[in-house]
């Protein structure tokens, strides 16, 4: 399993720059940012910047989105940064949030998450692809890889993921919920005709070492308020599963086969949820995070001491999960990067001997 952390890209970028190097020092593969270019300050800069000062990380958007900037631009940035800097980028992507919501837009269709994908990703690897009736192709690169990862929680995005992406995050740690998403995911790349083993599984969730569970939960409630967003967005389109109450689509909260399309366990928490303020987006103390319970956000988190983390770790592991990115949105982000390093992550990563 490889490891990466997920910051904000709050003022001033140079603390977004040493939380990366700091990461890469405990050994974390992998510095993921938020994307949100009104909230928070541009993350594609920031990441020349952290790339120039790191040896081996790999940066990328958890997660981008087909609307806020035109596909070959998003494109070209990959393969720029891949070029001065070794192809150590990765480009996360899903139908926009905050991104999107922020200036009253809408999230994006499937359709162009799937085609946005394939755009992003053959340009960025040095390929020509049709767009917009013609041929394009960059002619200054023959060097640059990207892979696209696919953020999903519905029914048919997680059909989207397995049939395009290179990888499937999942922003929740829950274990049971995980199993079933990884296996529909998988499922879907099968049925495409992939390999569904040559995915990556990427589970992203705060991840907080400690023993004060009332602090700790507090930190991280924004967490399931920021999932709640994708949940309600699900029910409205499916249904709840627990009433049987259907979606803008009739589906009465069924798939296509006429099995429960979205787990009970994902949408029970949010009848309380009353409206969100995005200007809290993500961050520790939101308000609007208040209708979370402490069993989701337990659920949906990596919280404890480090026994704790290691366990469900290993339990996602046999699950599926190659990687684990932790949200440092709270108050012990140093702390907790240590404590990774030193302690949790050699227990979870594959143990090589010299001589057997």
């Amino acid at each position: 399993m490889q490891f990466g952390v997920v910051l904000q890209t709050n003022p001033p970028a140079w603390r977004t720059v040493q939380l990366a190097k700091l990461a890469e020092e405990h050994g974390f593969d992998h510095v993921w940012t938020f994307d949100s270019h009104l909230l928070w300050q541009e993350p594609y800069v920031i990441y020349s910047a952290i790339l120039a000062q790191t040896h081996r990380i790999t940066v990328g958007p958890m997660v981008t989105n087909p609307a806020t900037r035109d596909w070959t631009v998003t494109a070209s940035v990959f393969a720029t940064l891949n070029e001065m800097y070794g192809n150590r980028t990765v480009c996360g992507i899903g139908r926009g949030d905050s991104a999107v919501r922020v200036t009253n837009g809408k999230p994006s269709t499937l359709k162009e998450v799937r085609e946005a994908t394939h755009v992003i990703r053959e340009l960025a690897n040095g390929r020509a692809v049709d767009y917009k009736g013609s041929s394009l192709r960059f002619p200054w690169t023959t060097t640059t890889s990207l892979e696209v990862w696919v953020a999903a929680y519905g029914p048919m995005a997680l059909k989207v993921a397995g049939e395009v992406g290179d990888g499937f995050i999942l922003q929740l740690a829950d274990v049971d919920i995980t199993r079933w998403m990884i296996q529909t995911v998988k499922d879907a790349a099968t049925n495409a005709g992939r390999d569904p083993e040559s995915l990556s599984f990427c589970i992203a969730a705060p991840m907080y070492i400690g023993d004060d569970w009332e602090h700790m939960r507090d930190q991280c409630r924004w967490f399931g308020g920021m999932v709640g967003n994708h949940v309600a967005d699900i029910v409205a389109k499916y249904g709840d599963p627990s009433t049987g109450s259907g979606g803008t689509d009739g589906s009465g909260g069924k798939d296509g086969s006429g099995g429960t399309a979205v787990p009970q366990a994902l949408t029970d928490y949010i009848r309380g949820r009353e409206g969100y303020d995005y200007n809290e987006h993500g961050r520790a103390g939101n308000t609007h995070a208040e209708f979370v319970p402490d069993e989701i956000v337990d659920r949906f988190c990596l919280l404890g001491p480090v026994e704790d983390h290691v366990e469900k770790l290993t339990a996602l592991r046999e699950v599926g999960v190659t990687q684990f990115a932790g949200y440092l949105q709270h108050d012990n982000k140093e702390e907790t990067l240590r404590v990774y390093g030193e302690s949790v992550i050699p227990q979870i990563r594959e143990h090589v001997t010299a001589k057997s």
